[in-house]
């Protein structure tokens, strides 16, 4: 016979019977299922609408054809206990106070293990807001930020800050300010995302020991800028058709930025003040410049990537020599004009994507209008012919013959088609994307 004492002990510690409770729709209703619910307990919410509610316990909250209204007044649900997972749902109608970084769904600081998924965020400032959380998922979501604001008035998709160890995957975002912004976090994984009509798809901001991988940005202002951050992993990305910036690495260092197709922006990389990095296996295509590399940059591994039919492949002003190969192993140019004799996929010479024009060309633009002229062409030569001549800039010793191929899915060259002249109409510009042009 077990004695008293030790079975209440082992009443105590075996977890009661969680509980599916079917709630029904009302502008209070939700909040007292969830003052009546026990830690554990599955909430159904059937069709129908919903006021906003405080999550304060662990529960599940679940209900296809379910939509919770905050009324365009503050948070629209606020999740302030650990263990907390939301599911097919629709969130709508937050507050518009961005000092408040009123959202769709609030996870607040120390509040962990939240689950977000297949729900549908419309209509509210922030979509979701991580601000402390720890080990938070957000994975299959839409969502869709307010087009009646102009896009420095709208919130983000994603707010993440201060939240260690977030992953936020297969969600699409689209008309917001950006659609991941990350701040002061670490540890964090951003992957297989769609984000369209943004200002920035993902924006860091002194994230550290992160991971962006397998993301894609169509059309957006810039695709994804790394700032002030350090030991970030950014690989297997695509970004189309970006206004500014495919891939904007600021003041960020010792990251790896490799296998991403850039494809019609602007500038397809820029680095500024960027230190330590490796930058490799990308490929670079079609933008008004393949690479602008300014402001210090240093020490930086180019190689392996492919410079493809970019106005100009490399923007460099600077009197310093710089290497772009590693190992032997450099980088494929598309207006090289080259032989490989032996055969080994390498180029028989090496390359120099500038010479002394285009610093010209770069420190005074009117330059431009004797580009054509025998002059410039007989200084061009002269260059080729007499390497010594040449200013200091990028020198690839090791060029590669053959391009790297990434493939763009038709549906993404689809997506990518619809953004057309847009930005030849647009001529606006956000300020935060043109401080370091």
């Amino acid at each position: 016979m077990v004695p008293p004492r030790v079975l209440l002990l082992l009443l105590l510690a075996t977890p009661l019977q969680a509980k599916e409770i079917s709630v029904l729709p009302g502008a209070e209703t939700l909040g007292a299922a969830i003052q009546a619910a026990a830690p554990g307990d599955v909430l159904t919410l059937t069709a129908g609408v919903y006021g906003p509610a405080v999550i304060d316990k662990p529960l599940t909250l679940q209900g296809a054809g379910a939509v919770i209204d905050g009324g365009h007044v503050g948070t629209v649900l606020l999740v302030t206990a650990d263990d907390v997972t939301i599911r097919g749902l629709t969130v709508r109608a937050s507050g518009t106070r961005d000092e408040e970084i009123d959202a769709g769904i609030k996870v607040p600081k120390g509040v962990a293990r939240t689950v977000i998924e297949d729900c549908i965020l419309t209509d509210n400032l922030h979509g979701v807001d991580f601000h402390g959380a720890v080990d938070a998922v957000a994975r299959r979501n839409v969502i869709t930020g307010r087009q009646d604001l102009h896009m420095i008035e709208r919130g983000n998709g994603f707010y993440v800050w201060n939240a260690p160890g977030v992953v936020i995957e297969d969600n699409d975002v689209r008309y917001g300010r950006d659609g991941i912004f990350s701040n002061a976090s670490k540890k964090d994984t951003f992957r297989r995302n769609t984000f369209r009509d943004l200002r920035f798809a993902i924006h860091y901001m002194y994230t550290n020991d992160s991971v962006i991988e397998d993301n894609i940005s169509i059309g957006n202002h810039l695709g994804f800028a790394l700032m002030y951050s350090r030991r970030v992993k950014v690989r297997g990305n695509i970004s189309v058709n970006d206004r500014d910036h495919g891939v904007m690495v600021n003041s960020t260092n010792e990251s790896d930025i490799t296998g991403n197709l850039v494809v019609g922006a602007a500038k397809c990389t820029f680095l500024y003040d960027a230190n330590k990095n490796l930058i490799a296996g990308n490929r670079f295509q079609g933008c008004g410049i393949g690479i602008h590399y300014t402001a210090g940059s240093a020490r930086n591994a180019v190689t392996s990537n492919a410079f493809v039919a970019n106005r100009n492949q490399v923007k460099y002003v600077g009197t310093r020599d710089l290497e772009w190969s590693l190992e032997g192993r450099g980088n494929f140019w598309s207006d090289l004009a080259a032989f490989d004799l032996n055969g080994d996929g390498l180029a028989d010479q090496a390359f120099r994507p500038n010479d002394m024009m285009d610093h010209i060309l770069w420190s005074q633009p009117a330059a431009g209008l004797l580009i054509g002229s025998p002059a410039v062409q007989l200084i061009r030569w002269s260059q080729e012919s007499f390497p010594a001549t040449l200013p200091g800039g990028i020198l690839d010793s090791h060029p590669l013959m053959a391009p790297l191929e990434i493939p763009l899915a038709p549906e993404w060259a689809k997506a990518a088609a619809l953004v057309g002249d847009r930005w030849q109409k647009d001529q606006s510009r956000d300020a935060e994307t043109a401080e370091t042009d």
